[in-house]
């Protein structure tokens, strides 16, 4: 897998992007295939704040991880660490779906790129379900109501696209919406 490593506010060293593929090259293990997608690193550093992204597209799948910490190196270490755990999630999630299915096929005749790994993650638990009614308001009036409530997100129907949306606020103080596709 290539990985295209970016600085922000940062200049990428030949030892640091050698690091880093160093360590994402570890994920390769987790697949029977050799993964013909590119993935993206975005590494920054915000008030000595260390920042590592790394997306990787796969087919079916979308692995996105983010770290901040006093140290880069460690950064880069952590965000792998996540990458493996989403990666155990979906092949438990991938191993579930087959077994439910009642189909015998082997993980690796799938479509999407398979983990080789034999670890089972354990189940999230739900423990609560809200049910509510959408009022009609505008993205001002939904961030208004999110502060007000004191939550990091909100949902609503857009009341400009007759769709149901969600303002959240983001790490760096702002606000974000995510809509859906059309």
């Amino acid at each position: 897998m290539k990985f295209t490593v970016r600085g922000d506010h940062l200049e990428i060293t030949a030892a640091l992007r050698e690091y880093v593929e160093k360590k994402l090259s570890r994920l390769e293990k987790y697949f029977e295939a050799p993964l013909n997608s590119e993935g993206y690193v975005t590494l920054s550093v915000v008030k000595n704040i260390h920042t590592v992204e790394v997306t990787i597209p796969l087919q079916g799948v979308l692995l996105r991880a983010e770290n901040k910490d006093q140290d880069m190196y460690a950064a880069i270490d952590l965000v792998v660490d996540k990458l493996e755990r989403q990666i155990r999630k979906h092949k438990t999630k991938m191993n579930r779906k087959i077994r439910l299915e009642g189909n015998k096929r082997e993980l690796s005749k799938l479509e999407s790129p398979v983990l080789t790994m034999d670890e089972e993650e354990e189940d999230y638990e739900l423990v609560r379900t809200k049910r509510f009614t959408l009022k009609p308001m505008d993205i001002d009036e939904a961030i208004l109501q999110m502060n007000m409530v004191g939550h990091d997100f909100f949902v609503f129907s857009n009341m400009d696209t007759e769709q149901v949306n969600v303002v959240y606020k983001r790490d760096d103080g702002r606000y974000g919406l995510i809509e859906p596709a059309i």
